[in-house]
């Protein structure tokens, strides 16, 4: 192939294409997961009983990176009680594997715990398991892991 200003513009048109359509060829599963994602996030930021009850499946097991499992009960008391745990938290680096009714999720989880008078930074991977009942997605487990400092 001869290297020239039209075939590299080619070139570089047919990599932006490619590099776009993961976004443009996600399917409606993977955009209704991003958003329970996202609406846990919202809902562990300002505790709702409700809003977590609907995004959490009955059988949830909720890991902490420091060990600790949560049944669904737990899970939501320990946010409902303890008020506005998380002063802030950011999600990046996410994937999303929709296999049938289950979906996978991967992400990196920064920000910060309130508790105790404090601000402790938070710096977490997590995997989700999320299960499809009838039309809506629940977290079914989900654990937290210590990232290694770079």
């Amino acid at each position: 192939m001869n290297l020239n200003r039209r075939n590299l513009a080619a070139a570089g048109a047919a990599a932006l294409l490619v590099r776009a359509l993961p976004a443009a060829a996600q399917t409606a599963d993977d955009r209704a997961v991003a958003q329970g994602v996202e609406a846990l996030t919202r809902a562990m930021l300002n505790p709702d009983r409700a809003a977590l009850e609907a995004l959490a499946h009955d059988g949830l097991s909720y890991g902490h990176s420091a060990g600790k499992i949560e049944s669904k009960a737990q899970f939501i008391a320990a946010l409902v009680e303890r008020g506005n745990p998380f002063g802030e938290i950011n999600i990046s680096e996410q994937t999303i594997a929709v296999t049938g009714d289950d979906a996978i999720v991967r992400h990196f989880f920064t920000g910060n715990t309130t508790g105790g008078g404090r601000v402790t930074p938070v710096r977490i991977g997590i995997l989700q398991v999320w299960k499809k009942q009838g039309s809506n997605w629940r977290l079914f487990a989900r654990q937290a892991f210590v990232r290694p400092t770079a």
